[in-house]
Order: structure tokens, then C-alpha cells, then sequence
């Protein structure tokens, strides 16, 4: 992938012990952008020019990912949520608005349910808040990969370049994550107290399954649902312009008067 013309700025942050790396970009309120589960900010290269020339993005990559090293144990959700709150906190940052693709998404989600002080708007993008939410068979494709398998080949290519634990510890990170990605979870009962407005994005070829996406939307007090037609999980790659243009327009301060509400004028 073509890195971003704009600079962008590195630097590390304690986080309940953990070295967690981030880049960032361009001036103004804080946007965090969090990456997909084997990913890293290599994905967001088809954002951060865009965000960046309106916010101040700030995208760190958990452990095991990206430039940051891994951690002793089995990762969960609920750690990847309370370290990241840590380095939101570490940083000092106000209320932030959050981006999350796929586990960042959940990440995010989470985020908003157990601090929602730190959280002023949430945008999950190919995310579930229940493991009953992928696509029939979706998933176990991935799982059934060994760690050398050619549909990981792309995550193995953005991770040995650059993790400090050497490419040799990609087989224990994928263990890892098969395992956090087989274990059943369900919190979606709990997004009824997320306050904050939250757009939720899926492609209509998604690993996420269009019907779970919308009950997601009607779960959130202040949800909106949109959906990315002709594009798969890899949206904000595949086409960065239509992903970019839907996330900036709802996290403007701008409002639409709705002539003809339905779900909002029944719940109002």
C-alpha cells in the first residue's frame, strides 16, 4: 500500500504496561482510528489523508499487531477495550470520536458501553457485537488456516516487516487470535446504554451479516445504519472515497431536518 502524502507522526504510550505504538496525523479534535484483528494501520492508508485534514487522527496498534509487541496470555475484548482506554488516558485526550473496522469496531463499541465519558461518537465499520453475527461459514474459513495457510498471506506480509517480536512469533499471535476469534460472545443487549451517536457500517458483502447489522442499529439509542453497496469487508480499501465521504459527513456537527421520519419520530 501507497503511504500517506501528509506526515504522519509516531510515538508510543504506556498502557497498563504495554508499549503501545500509534501514528498521527493533521490538527484539530481527536479521531481514533482502531484496525481490524491481524491488521494494522496499514490499513487505514486510504483514510488518514482524508481525516486527517479536518481532526487530529490518532491510530495505535494493539499487542501482537502492527509495530506494537505481544503480551503474555490469550487476548480477550474486554482487555483490548481496557487498554485502550489506558492509552486514551496515557495520551490525555478529551472525548474522542472513535472509528473501529471489525474488532476495532467491537473494541470501540465496547469502549462506549464500559467509559462512555471518553467517547463522543462511534463509527464500527464490518463489526458485530455478537459472535452469532458472521456470515454462515464466514469466519470458520479463516479459523481453519495453520499460520503458513495462503488467506492469511496478507496479514503474515503487513506483520513480519515491522513487529519486535520477529516474524518467527506470527504463529503464536494467529494462535492467538484464532482462538479469540472462535470463542462464542454476545453483548448485544448492552448497546442499549451506549449514549453516544453511532453510525454502523456494512458492506452488503460483509463479513458481518446484513440482518445482525441492522438489529445492531435498532438496539442503539442513537444508531444510524449504513450500508456500502458492491463492496466486501475490505471496504475502506476498496473504495476509500465513498467509506470516507459517509464517516466524515456524520461525524460533522451538521443536522438534517428530517421531513418524513418513521423510527425516530416513534421513539422522540
Amino acid at each position: 500500500m501507497t503511504p500517506p502524502t501528509d506526515p504522519v507522526d509516531h510515538g508510543t504510550v504506556d498502557a497498563n504496561g504495554i508499549e503501545m505504538y500509534f501514528d498521527s496525523a493533521g490538527e484539530g479534535d481527536p479521531l481514533v482510528l482502531l484496525h481490524g484483528g491481524m491488521s494494522s494501520n496499514l490499513g487505514w492508508m486510504g483514510q488518514i489523508d482524508d481525516f486527517s485534514a479536518r481532526y487530529r487522527v490518532i491510530a495505535p496498534e494493539r499487542p501482537g499487531h502492527g509495530h506494537t509487541a505481544d503480551i503474555a496470555g490469550p487476548y480477550s475484548y474486554e482487555q483490548m477495550t481496557d487498554d485502550t482506554e489506558a492509552f486514551l488516558t496515557g495520551l490525555g485526550l478529551p472525548p474522542v470520536s472513535v472509528v473501529g473496522w471489525s474488532d476495532g469496531g467491537i473494541i470501540a463499541l465496547l469502549l462506549a458501553i464500559t467509559y462512555p465519558d471518553l467517547i463522543s461518537k462511534v463509527v464500527v465499520f464490518g463489526s458485530n457485537s455478537s459472535s452469532e453475527g458472521y456470515q454462515p461459514g464466514g469466519i470458520g474459513s479463516l479459523l481453519d488456516q495453520p499460520a503458513d495457510g495462503p488467506e492469511i498471506a496478507e496479514f503474515r506480509a503487513m506483520y513480519d516487516p515491522v513487529s519486535p517480536d520477529g516474524p518467527d512469533h506470527f504463529s503464536v499471535v494467529w494462535g492467538k487470535v484464532r482462538a479469540l476469534w472462535s470463542a462464542p460472545f454476545d453483548f448485544t443487549d448492552r448497546l442499549t446504554s451506549i449514549k453516544a451517536p453511532t453510525l454502523v457500517m456494512v458492506a452488503d458483502d460483509d463479513l458481518v451479516t446484513l440482518e445482525h447489522a441492522t438489529a445492531m442499529y435498532r438496539a442503539l439509542p442513537e444508531g444510524e445504519l449504513a450500508v456500502l453497496p458492491g463492496l466486501s469487508h475490505a471496504a475502506p480499501i476498496e473504495r476509500p472515497s465513498l467509506f470516507n465521504r459517509i464517516v466524515l459527513d456524520f461525524l460533522s456537527d451538521e443536522t438534517t431536518h428530517l421531513m418524513m421520519p418513521y423510527r425516530r419520530a416513534s421513539s422522540g
